[in-house]
This record gives C-alpha cells, sequence and structure tokens, in this order.
C-alpha cells in the first residue's frame, strides 16, 4: 500500500514545501489547512494523489472530521506533520494579550489536538510516525518572540513525552527544529535576533528534515530532536553543554536590535 502522510497549515509556506515533497517521493498526501481555497489549489496542482480539506488546527472537532475522511481516502494515515504555526513579534508588552493567547491556542492547542485525534489511526497503520515542527526559538527562550518561543518549548515538550508513551504502540514522535526560514511568517519581523542571524533557511530545508526524519529507520540511536541548518545545529548543541550564563549572555548579545 502505498504510505500517506497528512500535513497541517499545508497550504503554503513550510507545509507547501513538504506536500510537494512527499508527492514527489510517491505519498498520498493530505494538504490541510484553515485556507481551503488555496489547499485545493495545492492539491490541484500535484495530482490525483493529493487531497486537500479544512482544518483550524485550534478545533478538535476540525481535526476529528479532517482526519477520518483522509484516512478513509488513503486507505491509512502513516506521517502525521503538525506544521500550522503562527508567530507575533515585537516587544512583550506592546503586543496585544489576545495575540499571545492565540499564539498558544494555534502552535501548542493545535498540535496536542493533532495527536490526540490521529493516534487511533496511528496505531491501526502498518507504518506510524509523528513530526512536529518546533524551532530554534525552543533552545533558548526569545526576545521579542515570546508567546512563539514559548509554544516551540511546548511542542518540544510534548514531542519528548510522546515519544516514550508511544513505544508501546511502536510510534515514534519526532520534532525538527529550524532557525528563521523564508516563508510570509517571518517578513517583516520586529526582533533583533532575525536582524543579526538572518534568513538561510528555505522552506525546502525543512521538508527536507522532515523527509529524512519521517523515513529514517527506527533505531534507539536515532534521535528525538533534529536541527535544520548549521546555526540552530551549533545552537543546540552548544546549550546542552554550556553554562546557563554563556546561553543568556549570548542570547542577549543576538537580540539586540539595530
Amino acid at each position: 500500500m502505498t504510505q500517506s502522510i497528512f500535513i497541517s497549515g499545508a497550504a503554503q509556506g513550510i507545509g507547501a514545501a513538504i506536500a510537494r515533497l512527499f508527492y514527489q517521493k510517491g505519498y498520498k498526501v493530505g494538504i490541510y489547512d484553515i485556507n481551503a481555497v488555496q489547499a485545493q489549489q495545492l492539491a490541484e496542482q500535484l495530482g490525483s494523489n493529493a487531497k486537500a480539506g479544512l482544518l483550524d488546527v485550534a478545533n478538535y472537532e476540525d481535526w476529528q472530521n479532517a482526519l477520518a475522511e483522509f484516512s478513509t481516502w488513503a486507505g491509512e494515515l502513516n506521517i502525521l506533520v503538525n506544521n500550522a504555526g503562527i508567530l507575533y513579534s515585537g516587544d512583550f508588552e506592546k503586543t496585544d494579550i489576545q495575540a499571545h493567547h492565540r499564539t498558544i491556542n494555534i502552535n501548542v492547542n493545535g498540535v496536542l489536538n493533532g495527536c490526540h485525534a490521529a493516534l487511533p489511526y496511528l496505531k491501526q497503520a502498518s507504518f506510524a510516525r509523528v513530526i512536529n515542527l518546533s524551532s530554534a526559538s525552543a533552545i533558548y527562550g526569545q526576545a521579542d518572540l515570546i508567546s512563539y518561543s514559548a509554544s516551540k518549548f511546548a511542542v518540544r515538550g510534548i514531542t519528548e513525552g510522546l515519544d516514550v508513551e508511544w513505544q508501546k504502540y511502536g510510534i515514534r514522535v519526532l520534532d525538527v527544529m529550524p532557525l528563521f526560514v523564508q516563508t510570509a511568517m517571518v517578513k517583516d519581523m520586529d526582533a533583533g535576533t532575525i536582524q543579526n542571524m538572518g534568513v538561510k533557511l528555505k522552506a525546502e530545508d525543512v521538508a527536507a528534515q522532515i523527509y529524512k526524519s519521517a523515513t529514517a529507520k527506527d533505531r534507539v540511536t536515532l534521535p528525538t530532536h533534529h536541527p535544520v541548518g548549521f546555526e540552530a545545529g551549533v545552537m543546540y548543541h552548544l546549550s546542552r553543554f554550556s553554562p546557563q550564563a554563556v546561553n543568556r549572555i549570548s542570547n542577549l548579545f543576538l537580540s539586540k536590535k539595530k
């Protein structure tokens, strides 16, 4: 049976790049997004092995309906990619509290909803894996990106916990941790970190890592976290060994606005 992948927030950006790559690799691809029209346009561009649908990731009932529809169409659900997310940047106190709450609702509750609703389908599949979109912002809390960074720390925690808990089902739960990616989400960002480090990754770079993580053999040595790009890799590995004071000082330096 042809394997399948279900991607949230797949109508554009990283999600669309994931959909294109996996389609090229012969997968049945689920392109689900709150922008159903744009999702359908991408599915039509790709071909008959792509299916699009409406999904507000903050709505659990939407997840139930979308996954039931997709699994019936695809035959089984093999890979779930929790990609949907939003970002607000700028001074914490100058960002509306509703924006902070919306970030948590979509970036965190969206992942919780997706994993919870997908488990019955993943348990029935011949092969099953979950890939969550975390971020290099989950390595150390980021100034000017407070709620986004916090949401990605939560995604990291969800990933680590479920990767252990779902071993009993033979399901690995992994994440990818890119730095800033050239998508609409980072346009006009008000954060010192992006000014100092720039935007070097493309959506296709993240998609390539997700494909690698999704298809890697399930060995004991297969890591849970997968930094994307040289800078994210350096930040991740250094943070594991350097003192907290050094991590704080380096982030103070990187967060200074020009």
